[in-house]
């Protein structure tokens, strides 16, 4: 077998997540030498923006970004700052902003304001001239992270030695992957999802074969076989860490389900408990969630599904009516923004944004758009051409699938 049993490890996105939580203070931007304070990883800058107040940064966007015209793109994942998304020519979240990036085709430069892997598939999907840049290299994803190429690699081979003979396995990874996963999906039958259709591309890959490995994230895979009637007792978690991933083989081969051990650092903060609270306080609240929320909160829950499906839920519900939302609090508190005739508020009330997300400070958004007026080219995000057709197949077979 190729998986060998190795210690494991935390991703350190996922140690840092808790570095921006607050109960008192609002989410505005200070100036990025006082956020240094939060003890996260940032890329290095020079100084003069590390100092700069968000007035003076704002002044300097706004005027760089006017002097680069059409050559440019700015796409901002909902998640993000207001600071930031006031700069975008689109929001959405990942999938919606790399279809958006890949029908720019006069653009230049496309900045992506999100996190490592949503700039990889807007490399992916845009044109080899186009420049793909991701303002902070410190942005990442914990779930991404959870899931290394190198693992991965071990865990297909072990199931392609195990269950070649009985009935062999289709490889589902969700849009929040790296390129290299993606490709090893386009390569080996597989196909890529995203939260609004996870549930056909689960009935594709059933349609090829007995089993689905789902990758990286576990609460969106279950929720999602749950959803299509599939039983807790049919799906086993893989564990990276132990040989075949813990089980035996014949776990393996009774299993319909192969969830990777993943999830979102944001979306596992939200509880029953919190559901309940909500409740008590607001009797005739409605709790609509996101599905990489635990099973037992997406049950609970009244409405669950992706952020485009939160956004519009609530911006179509009756006037006077109460949310309460189980997703990032940056989207959450712009939501309430946009909808001041209803009480939005969010399921916890601890306030933590996506760490990683969060490190896509304007002044990194000044100092690489000051750099594209100035013919340098910082931080491009390049995946190489094997990756990229590999992973373009898996990823034009999610858009067949709806």
């Amino acid at each position: 077998m190729a998986t060998q049993l190795r210690v494991p490890t935390v991703p350190i996105t996922e140690l840092e997540q808790s570095a921006f939580c607050r109960t008192d203070e609002s989410l505005d931007s200070k100036s990025l030498a006082e956020e240094f304070d939060a003890g996260v990883r940032w890329q290095k800058l020079p100084i003069s923006y590390l100092k700069a107040r968000p007035e003076e940064l704002n002044i300097r966007i706004t005027e760089a970004r006017a002097q680069l015209g059409d050559r440019l793109v700015v796409l901002s994942h909902h998640y993000q700052r207001n600071e930031i998304i006031k700069f975008a020519d689109l929001r959405g979240d990942s999938f919606k902003l790399s279809q958006y990036a890949a029908s720019q085709e006069e653009a230049e430069f496309i900045i992506f304001c999100g996190v490592l892997f949503m700039a990889e598939t807007a490399d992916l999907l845009s044109s080899p001239a186009q420049k793909v840049v991701l303002p902070n290299l410190e942005a990442g994803c914990s779930m991404a992270d959870m899931a290394h190429i190198d693992d991965v690699l071990d865990c297909w081979d072990d199931l392609q030695e195990t269950l070649s003979d009985f009935g062999g396995v289709v490889p589902i990874t969700y849009m929040n992957s790296t390129a290299a996963i993606k490709a090893l999906c386009g390569r080996n039958g597989g196909i890529v999802c995203t939260s609004s259709n996870a549930a056909a591309t689960f009935k594709w890959a059933f349609e090829r074969g007995d089993r689905v490995l789902f990758l990286p994230d576990q609460h969106l895979g279950r929720n999602t076989a749950v959803k299509l009637g599939i039983g807790l007792d049919e799906m086993l978690v893989w564990n990276p860490f132990k040989p075949l991933g813990g089980h035996t083989a014949d776990e393996l081969k009774k299993a319909r389900v192969i969830l990777w051990q993943g999830h979102c650092s944001v979306h596992t903060r939200f509880t029953v408990a919190q559901i309940e609270e909500a409740r008590e306080k607001y009797p005739d609240v409605n709790v609509i969630v996101h599905p990489e929320c635990f099973l037992e909160t997406v049950q609970a829950a009244d409405a669950n599904g992706s952020t485009e499906f939160i956004i519009d839920t609530i911006g179509n519900a009756p006037s006077g009516s109460v949310w309460a939302v189980g997703t990032e609090i940056s989207l959450v508190n712009r939501i309430g923004q946009e909808n001041p005739d209803k009480t939005v508020f969010c399921l916890d009330s601890v306030v933590c944004p996506c760490s990683t997300m969060y490190r896509i400070h304007p002044a990194y958004l000044a100092w690489v758009l000051d750099g594209l007026n100035e013919g340098v080219v910082v931080n491009q995000i390049s995946v190489d051409d094997q990756t990229r057709e590999e992973a373009r197949v898996a990823l034009n077979r999610m858009l067949a699938v709806v």
